[in-house]
């Protein structure tokens, strides 16, 4: 196994190369700008705390819905740093808890965003004519709405859960995609390289999805990357409005 494992790493070093040359330069830039450092820290210190909240909790057991209402509403102390809340769960613990659902929420909502924006705009941008005017026309008429304000009906249409508040985000934002990834397919459709595929008898649905949207998702990814922290807060709100999750689920917004 160690010998093709080298023999792997010497045939592929002329690609390994230069994408280690990219990951130095990379943290060497991340290193000179101090924000961008500290902000490098704050978010892998957020996903450090999702993954160990059970051990970094002091009551686990509080964030899994136990009620002590002995100790209900419990100033700040030694023991609860945060306090108590109206069922005498450590709020510190919850909140720990918190972090790992409101990153789940943001991955989830993302992904499920990305899903069905993403194609949408593909077949829109290369395809044009009348799928691309009818595409364009829908995704026009979820725009016309603010996000949060469509998010709010379709999630009190859909009942108050926290799945179904994560769903009604994603079909809040889809549009914002599919405008991008539009505008990102019609800039690269006529590259030669794409000529090129097209002469050689690749299929339209091959150019698309592996030679067209590989090569536009950077601005895609830098947009997915700015919208993370706003997806958390609308869910928060949709929760702190009852219509996402529901107790004793430690989300921040409902908690709030």
């Amino acid at each position: 196994m160690t010998a093709r494992m080298a023999q792997w790493f010497r045939g592929n070093w002329l690609v390994i190369r230069p994408r280690l040359r990219e990951l130095k330069y990379s943290l060497l830039v991340i290193r000179r700008n101090t924000l961008t450092f500290a902000g490098l820290i704050f978010v892998v210190g957020l996903v450090l705390i999702a993954i160990f909240a059970p051990y970094l909790a002091p009551y686990p057991q509080d964030a899994m819905g136990a009620v002590n209402p002995a100790r209900a509403f419990t100033p700040p102390s030694m023991n609860y740093l945060f306090g108590t809340d109206e069922a005498g769960r450590d709020i510190f613990s919850r909140v720990l808890f918190g972090t790992r659902i409101s990153l789940e929420i943001g991955i989830l909502v993302i992904c499920l965003t990305l899903l069905i924006g993403l194609p949408l705009g593909v077949v829109a941008g290369y395809v044009g004519g009348v799928p691309d005017e009818f595409i364009m026309r829908v995704t026009d008429m979820f725009l016309s709405f603010p996000p949060l304000l469509l998010a709010l009906v379709i999630s009190a249409v859909m009942g108050p859960s926290l799945s179904n508040s994560m769903i009604a985000i994603a079909v809040a934002w889809w549009p914002w995609y599919t405008r991008l990834a539009r505008g990102q397919v019609i800039s690269l459709k006529e590259r030669p390289f794409v000529e090129a595929a097209r002469a050689i008898g690749v299929s339209r649905w091959k150019i698309m999805f592996r030679h067209i949207l590989p090569n536009s998702l950077t601005p895609i990814v830098v947009q997915a990357s700015l919208d993370f922290g706003s997806v958390i807060l609308t869910a928060a709100s949709l929760s702190f409005l009852g219509l996402g999750a529901q107790p004793p689920t430690p989300e921040w917004g409902l908690m709030i």
